[in-house]
């Protein structure tokens, strides 16, 4: 039985307030379980001891120098950043992302149609790569129970189709590289649409190539 594991992360919120996020984005790693990944999530772990850091890599909080990465120096920081980007194009995956700008979005009723309709259009898209498994098993923690919902409403259509939501975020790196796309291919839509970096992220990518991660990330994806 061929098995496709996903493993999806999420940016924004459904809030239309004033401090709400401008854009809401999901991010889909997909990875074939015949697919063996043990050498590669050794090597990053390896990497990462050396770095002294062994936790979950949580890719906004890392940039911007907060949570446990407040005493982190840029250095340091950077290391573990690079360290989840090596790993994410070196393992056999592919990615998928959906950004969705909430300046033409007036509802959160609207922002839930067009996620249902971009996951739609990356299966239609896509089908011949998805029906070639015979299992799906989601990850998803949940945490956004809205998308929790659609997620489980569009991948139910699949046959043995499972949502586990309950794992370990830290042993399972994979759920990581989609945290770490969120970011990435946020900060592609601005660029794309001339919107400017915020402060924290112009110091972070100051000396990073953002088009170079770009290019060679999108190599992995699905067809959009």
């Amino acid at each position: 039985m061929k098995r496709l594991n996903v493993f999806v992360d999420e940016t924004g919120e459904f809030g239309f307030g004033n401090k709400s996020s401008k854009l809401y984005g999901i991010s889909f790693t997909f990875h074939n379980q015949d697919d063996n990944i043990k050498d590669e999530i050794n090597n990053l772990n390896e990497r990462l001891k050396r770095i002294g850091y062994n936790g979950m890599i949580h890719m906004a909080d890392l940039i911007m120098k907060r949570g446990e990465y407040s005493n982190f120096s840029i250095d340091i920081r950077k290391k573990i950043f690079q360290s989840i980007y090596l790993f994410s194009k070196k393992v056999p995956v592919k990615f998928y992302t959906i950004i969705i700008d909430k300046k033409y979005t007036n509802s959160q009723k609207v922002l839930k149609r067009k996620i249902i309709l971009e996951i739609e259009k990356m299966f239609e898209r896509n089908k011949n790569y998805f029906n070639k498994f015979d299992k799906i098993i989601l990850y998803y923690d949940n945490g956004q129970k809205e998308l929790g919902k659609i997620l489980d409403k569009e991948f139910s259509d699949f046959k043995n189709y499972q949502h586990i939501a309950e794992f370990n975020h830290i042993e399972k790196r994979l759920f990581q590289v989609s945290d770490m796309l969120t970011y990435i291919d946020k900060l592609e839509y601005k660029y794309q649409n001339k919107e400017n970096l915020n402060k924290g992220e112009k110091y972070f990518f100051s000396d990073i190539r953002l088009k170079k991660l770009i290019y060679e990330l999108e190599r992995k994806k699905l067809k959009k």
